[in-house]
């Protein structure tokens, strides 16, 4: 992927270090846009996000969000803007007939809930993931293990998260990028969507901390299990334990620590102290 122009923007700042004298250097960095989107031309929200993968982004927002199944989005137009990339989506009569949860407020890169009006919107019920595949906590490693490869405009800025599917191996599949954690995993979902992959045969993987949003996406994705790199709030591992997800998080080299059903990974190989 070619991220000269449209994704990174080459900022110059002073380095001070207390063993030498401060320098000018130079650092690439993600650009950061606004992506409105719109349900048969209503405007509904307004995500910051990297600007690549927005129609991914914007698919992966409507399953996550409740607001429509993939088969309900009749059609995706992108346009371009002054302000930014508009997206809209045309839904079927069944989707428009539901109640959209309301936002009020722009997404913010590092919001899963900006906007949200209600509490009862923002902590809904999650669909039960009754999938029961088992994996191999090895299968977790060589996931971990291979993201960093597969994060080019992560390496370049060091300002971006990442989310990964994986297979029941552990090798990773689509792998989708941005300033927002919570972007990133819709990117995938609507990725994943596109390309007609099961999700209950594998498990994500996402290169930041597990809020219950993040758990939230991965049940309305379907996936049985969430694999973070750093660590999960206690909130996360509830709604996890409601929904039937395995949460592994702290995913490291050196290895992980598994939340909630422990069950799905493997017996025999998961040892619980």
């Amino acid at each position: 992927m070619d991220f000269s122009g449209e994704l990174v923007g080459r900022r110059t700042g002073l380095e001070w270090s207390p063993t030498r004298d401060g320098r000018t250097i130079e650092r690439a960095t993600p650009i950061e846009a606004a992506i409105g989107l719109s349900f048969d031309r209503r405007p509904h929200t307004v995500l910051m996000a990297t600007p690549d993968d927005v129609e991914d982004l914007a698919i992966g927002f409507t399953l996550t969000e409740g607001v429509a199944n993939f088969a309900e989005i009749l059609d995706v137009t992108v346009e371009a803007a002054a302000e930014g990339i508009l997206v809209d989506l045309r839904l079927s009569p069944s989707a428009r007939a539901r109640r959209i949860r309301p936002r009020t407020l722009e997404g913010r890169s590092s919001c899963g809930l900006c906007g949200v009006q209600r509490l009862a919107d923002a902590v809904r019920p999650l669909p039960v993931v009754g999938s029961s595949r088992r994996f191999d906590p090895r299968a977790v490693q060589r996931a971990v293990a291979a993201l960093g490869d597969r994060q080019p405009l992560g390496r370049l800025t060091r300002a971006t998260h990442a989310a990964a599917f994986a297979n029941a191996d552990g090798e990773l599949g689509l792998v989708r990028e941005d300033v927002g954690r919570h972007n990133a995993l819709d990117k995938l979902a609507g990725g994943l969507l596109r390309a007609g992959a099961d999700p209950a045969g594998g498990f994500v993987v996402v290169t930041s901390r597990c809020s219950f949003e993040m758990v939230e996406k991965t049940a309305r994705i379907g996936c049985p299990m969430i694999v973070a790199i750093s660590a999960p709030t206690d909130l996360a591992i509830r709604k996890a334990e409601e929904a039937g997800i395995t949460l592994v998080a702290l995913a490291r080299d050196d290895g992980h620590t598994v939340f909630s059903r422990a069950e799905r990974l493997n017996p025999e190989l998961l040892h619980v102290g």
